[in-house]
């Protein structure tokens, strides 16, 4: 069955649920943007209260799934690791850890590759899929990636898997950029909207916007009045794309007409402008 067609969803207009997918998240609450019936695997917000802490500093521990996250605002450290608003970390399973805390609090966009759970003792991880923390805010943006993508746009790798292949980047685009080819491509794309609007055949996205998009699916042309930055991930394999042969036409007053599983329906209502990202 895998994880339903979800384009697109407010977070702003999903309830929060008291602890957090699998491990119960004592003290935290959580919002589900997206999850895998067959495996577990689930895409999420994560709340993290001022104060908050995983208990005591002495006692390994570690969880038995890939946990990739991205700081949305506040912060968070684990085992001395600080991690502030824009900042990344991939850390695969078995990843031992001892201790997490966020003094501030923070809000924590979050995948996991399954069902996690927290198992006692350290753990037994792959190094090489190991990213103990990249800051969002440093380093060097790519140019243009496809010839036929719309000039304007720049994007900041976060992750390459070495051993799928599967990706995760930062997008940014310019205000008043459009295009004019729909697109597709063979792997799962999944995007978190982080700030801006994103404009598609499908209605106006506003910061704070989810999808996940199913394999060769086709989709766009897209635009944004604002600019914006956008979080992506592949599953199944690195991003390629191809292009429809002839160009479209475009609006920037669409249709608000999103596709959603049942359980996004009650929430599917178009977003205010200016919306917030969460």
């Amino acid at each position: 069955m895998g994880r339903p067609f979800t384009e697109f969803i407010q977070s702003q207009a999903l309830p929060w649920q008291d602890g957090r997918y699998g491990d119960g998240g004592s003290g935290l609450r959580s919002k589900m943007l997206s999850l895998d019936p067959d495996n577990g695997a689930s895409s999420l917000l994560v709340e993290y209260p001022a104060g908050w802490t995983s208990g005591a500093a002495s006692a390994p521990w570690h969880l038995d799934v890939d946990e990739e996250f991205f700081v949305l605002s506040g912060e968070l450290t684990i085992d001395g690791v600080h991690y502030a608003g824009k900042s990344y970390a991939h850390l695969p399973a078995g990843f031992t850890r001892q201790h997490a805390s966020s003094t501030a609090g923070a809000v924590v966009l979050t995948f996991y590759s399954g069902e996690p759970r927290v198992l006692d003792g350290a753990g037994q991880c792959d190094d090489r899929r190991l990213v103990t923390y990249v800051d969002g805010l440093a380093g060097e943006w790519s140019g243009n990636f496809h010839p036929q993508f719309p000039p304007g746009a720049g994007r900041k790798f976060l992750r390459r898997d070495p051993i799928d292949g599967e990706e995760t980047w930062l997008l940014g685009t310019m205000p008043l950029r459009s295009g004019r080819r729909p697109e597709r491509h063979p792997v799962v794309e999944e995007m978190y909207l982080l700030s801006g609007e994103l404009v598609g055949p499908l209605g106006v996205m506003q910061a704070g916007c989810y999808f996940w998009r199913p394999p060769e699916e086709w989709h766009g042309p897209f635009g944004s009045l604002t600019g914006n930055l956008m979080l992506f991930r592949t599953k199944g394999g690195p991003l390629s794309t191809v292009y429809t042969e002839h160009e479209v036409e475009f609006t920037w007053t669409p249709e608000h007409r999103p596709i959603l599983p049942a359980e996004f329906e009650p929430y599917g209502r178009e977003p205010a402008p200016g919306c917030g990202c969460y």
